[in-house]
């Protein structure tokens, strides 16, 4: 490791428990915020956000939680994602570092994603412009207003999600005790990743299939774009060349990716990757009192480790370290910190040393 290192609510009902064999008391349910008022101005009159929790809480003697983790996915993830194998069984498991016996972990979908609110629900073009900060306040009143949650030991995400790690520590910085983003910088979007977003969504916006976002049947277009979003900003150099070591290996990647059925819609693709335009933490890195640990992969395209972001940003960051998991064949580039065998050593110790604040 390197050390540089608004509005009444209205409260829906949470779906019933769910039996889940793997991981203790695992719950999923929805929260309703009346009138929801975005940073645009916008108003959504019923804003849900659906969420899961797993393990149960432990409360001090004034009946506050004090056990509580919140785990934030990626731009195109829902809260299911944390149950993948390579990171669930990594995190979640007895003796690992987020073991769902001795943690309440939280993880919501993001607004636009999974069972939240989203465009694809009815209003397509017409739902709120939302960006990071309504994402953040939202699950904010989630876990407050809504789970009763006064405190959190520890904020976690993975790109979209590491963003708002670090958005969380600088909105709210007594409100946990360390943060772990992953797969991001703390800078303004910017360079290949904010362009290369641009490009995308330019891609929905232009293709004629379309029709302005009142399309009757999805895109056969957005096959396309994803294809090409993906291969250029996820996938790490060695591990692709060694997947494509020629031609007709790359054409059969290609193939297989295009082939495979878009499942979502394209709205929500659109809007979910516009929604990171007002994300830029730097100016406000001094304000974080959380203890942090930020992890990036050596060969992640969007976040290069060669513009010298971490070493020149964590000089302003009071408590904080950051770990590069070195590049190989065996990493994912951007997509690497979806699995936690390159880096559960690392949080373990961050949560061995980060004080209870």
């Amino acid at each position: 490791m390197l050390r540089i290192l608004a509005a009444a609510v209205l409260l829906a009902a949470t779906s019933p428990c769910r039996a889940d064999t793997a991981w203790p008391n695992r719950q999923e349910g929805d929260v309703t915020f009346a009138d929801f008022r975005f940073g645009s101005g916008e108003v959504l009159p019923a804003l849900k956000i659906h969420y899961l929790t797993l393990g149960t809480a432990q409360r001090n003697g004034a009946g506050e939680i004090v056990n509580g983790v919140l785990l934030l996915h990626g731009t195109s993830g829902t809260s299911q994602n944390w149950l993948q194998p390579t990171l669930a069984d990594e995190l979640f498991a007895r003796g690992a570092p987020l073991d769902a016996e001795k943690y309440f972990i939280v993880i919501p979908d993001g607004i636009g994603r999974g069972g939240s609110s989203k465009p694809s629900d009815g209003l397509r073009m017409g739902f709120p412009h939302y960006r990071y900060v309504d994402m953040v306040a939202a699950t904010h009143r989630l876990v407050t207003e809504h789970l009763g949650l006064k405190h959190l030991r520890l904020v976690l995400g993975t790109s979209m999600g590491g963003m708002q790690a670090w958005m969380w520590a600088e909105m709210y910085p007594q409100f946990m005790d360390a943060i772990v983003p992953m797969a991001c910088q703390p800078i303004a979007m910017s360079g290949r990743n904010w362009m290369l977003r641009r490009m995308f969504t330019e891609s929905i916006r232009h293709d004629p299939d379309w029709k302005g976002g009142d399309y009757t049947v999805q895109p056969p277009g957005m096959a396309l774009h994803l294809t090409y979003h993906g291969l250029a900003t996820s996938g790490g150099n060695q591990a692709l060349y060694r997947q494509a070591p020629d031609a007709a290996k790359g054409d059969a990647l290609i193939a297989k990716r295009m082939a495979a059925p878009f499942k979502g819609d394209a709205n929500d693709v659109l809007f979910q990757w516009e929604s990171s335009a007002d994300f830029d933490p730097s100016p406000g890195l001094e304000r974080i009192e959380a203890t942090v640990l930020a992890i990036n992969s050596g060969d992640d395209e969007r976040n290069p480790t060669e513009l010298g972001v971490m070493e020149s940003q964590f000089k302003r960051v009071k408590n904080g370290s950051y770990y590069i998991i070195p590049g190989s064949p065996e990493t994912s580039g951007h997509a690497t910190t979806g699995d936690a065998r390159f880096y559960k050593s690392q949080l373990a110790e961050l949560l061995a040393r980060a004080p209870h604040r």
